[in-house]
């Protein structure tokens, strides 16, 4: 097995993962990401193994696009049908994703009624069935992790992350808050060095990566340094920095990040055409365009757009009066 964790490991310490978000880290978005300051390794949308194995499946599969300029990237599934892993990890590994990563982590209220992502924490016996069901699919050929929070509604890093430790699981994901916190409170990176330690005792060789609250790639060397951990997830950081995974940090222009949003806008509509709607599309303005002067002015003109092509002329307009 070619394990993208374990090459992360041996090359590069720390990594930087870019975090899986749902109506963003598309494959347009990590494309865009992969040009102009690429993270080690990054993930896709969460993607319902549930529904990838119903009538369904054809609007699931839109979250798995993807293009090798990417680099490697690993699919994050969640669901609560064993079975439905074991089909749908079958099928990561022949699209070429380069690992497999089942969602325990997610707080959103909706998924944990379902049984699904946080709510396993509470339900180890079922988190167990659908991983050994999802190593079962992916057949040794990419490694299977899991992205998962310290606890439901306290802290029990001990008792969770070393049962999940037990699991002959590639990697652990420990994002440094309960599910009750949500992201309310700081993350408990003390927490995250407790995980580590656990790995040293119950499975040396599974990668640990931390995530909670890093913005910077200095961070993220600080946090590893402070913790042991092999590896550091981005998430808001790339939001409010598009370049936060490039060690140089080099300051760029409205002018150059306005070029870059035609880029992506033009990527959109050439991925997704009509299938899409322009909408989420908005959500990226402030990433562009944001820290200069008039950069309110600038993203109100914007958000009052309603195609591509009307943010496109936008934008132009913009980059003609200077």
């Amino acid at each position: 097995m070619n394990n993208i964790w374990q090459n992360l490991k041996e090359s590069k310490q720390p990594f930087c993962v870019l975090a899986p978000m749902d109506d963003v880290t598309d494959t347009v978005f990590r494309q865009i990401v992969a040009r102009h300051a690429p993270a080690d390794l990054m993930m896709t949308e969460f993607a319902n193994a549930d529904g990838y194995c119903s009538p369904g499946k054809e609007a699931i599969s839109s979250r798995l696009r993807l293009s090798p300029s990417e680099g490697p990237v690993i699919a994050q599934i969640w669901g609560i049908n064993p079975d439905n892993y074991f089909t749908m990890a079958q099928d990561l590994v022949a699209m070429g994703f380069a690992g497999i990563d089942i969602n325990m982590g997610c707080p959103v209220k909706d998924m944990i009624k379902k049984g699904a992502c946080s709510a396993m924490i509470q339900n180890p016996e079922l988190a167990s069935k659908v991983i050994a069901a999802t190593i079962k699919g992916a057949n040794g050929k990419v490694p299977v992790s899991v992205k998962t929070r310290i606890g439901f509604n306290t802290i029990d890093t001990e008792k969770w992350i070393g049962f999940l430790l037990a699991q002959k699981l590639d990697a652990i994901i420990v994002h440094g808050r309960t599910k009750k916190e949500m992201s309310k409170v700081p993350a408990h990176w003390d927490e995250v060095k407790k995980a580590v330690a656990l790995r040293d005792k119950i499975s040396p060789s599974t990668v640990i990566i931390g995530n909670g609250d890093v913005l910077t790639r200095a961070e993220a060397s600080d946090r590893a340094k402070q913790t042991g951990v092999d590896g550091v997830m981005i998430g808001r950081g790339v939001f409010q920095n598009l370049f936060v995974f490039d060690e140089t940090q080099t300051k760029h222009s409205l002018a150059e990040m306005l070029g870059i949003l035609v880029e992506h806008i033009g990527l959109y509509q050439k991925t997704w055409g009509d299938s899409k709607s322009f909408e989420p599309l908005k959500k990226f303005f402030k990433l562009y365009i944001n820290g200069f002067d008039g950069s309110a002015q600038v993203r109100a003109k914007l958000m009052d757009t309603h195609s591509p092509q009307e943010a496109l002329d936008t934008i132009e307009l913009i980059l003609k009066k200077g």
